[in-house]
């Protein structure tokens, strides 16, 4: 049987913008089956616009199980985007944490958290109406939440807002926020090394 991936998140992992096989975790999962890993078609809980609750609410009613091999979280964008705080963000995201690694079986080293990419950098955001330093100042607070939780909690970390935030930048779907499946590509690659790890040592476990 193939090993399951399960990504959680919001916009940026059901891929907004993108067909379904554009999606950075489409694409992940594409790669590693390439380099001969039995890596199944990723199971997705993830809506545009969703915040750590609502994230948490939309897992409670598909309660996708354990067993998983691989398990993803990017979550954060909206609420900063809705104004929460971000000490609020960082116990609704601990929680996040700990139920993606009950799903992964307990094992922390199977859980990749991405980073959130710097939406202040897009179009959409260039309106003159925004202050885009604030919105990188903020983006920067909340991953760091993110990243201190992800870190004691021993699980994997992987920073994509420094992609978003160079040349990679302009490649955007149509709506001129939104990462396009180029972008998303960069992602994917930016992710390899540390699910690459997880499933080569998965495979060093049953030999």
């Amino acid at each position: 049987m193939a090993a399951a991936f399960l990504a959680l998140g919001d916009s940026y992992t059901i891929g907004e913008g993108v067909p379904a096989d554009g999606t950075w975790p489409a694409q992940l999962a594409a790669i590693l089956r390439a380099e001969g890993h039995d890596l199944g078609t990723p199971e997705i809980i993830a809506t545009t616009g969703w915040t750590t609750d609502e994230l948490d609410a939309a897992i409670d009613a598909r309660d996708p199980g354990a067993g998983r091999a691989l398990v993803s979280l990017l979550i954060g964008v909206n609420n900063q985007y809705r104004g929460r705080d971000v000490d609020a963000y960082r116990g609704e995201f601990a929680a996040l944490l700990a139920r993606a690694i009950g799903f992964a079986d307990g094992h922390a080293e199977r859980v990749v958290v991405v980073s959130i990419p710097d939406w202040g950098v897009t179009p959409f955001a260039q309106d003159g109406q925004r202050d885009v330093a604030a919105i990188a100042a903020a983006i920067d607070a909340f991953n760091a939440a993110a990243r201190d939780e992800t870190a004691r909690r021993g699980a994997r970390w992987v920073d994509v807002t420094a992609i978003s935030r160079g040349p990679a930048r302009d490649l955007l779907a149509e709506d001129g926020l939104h990462p396009s499946a180029a972008q998303y590509a960069q992602w994917a690659r930016a992710v390899l090394a540390q699910t690459r790890d997880v499933l080569d040592g998965m495979r060093r476990s049953k030999a």
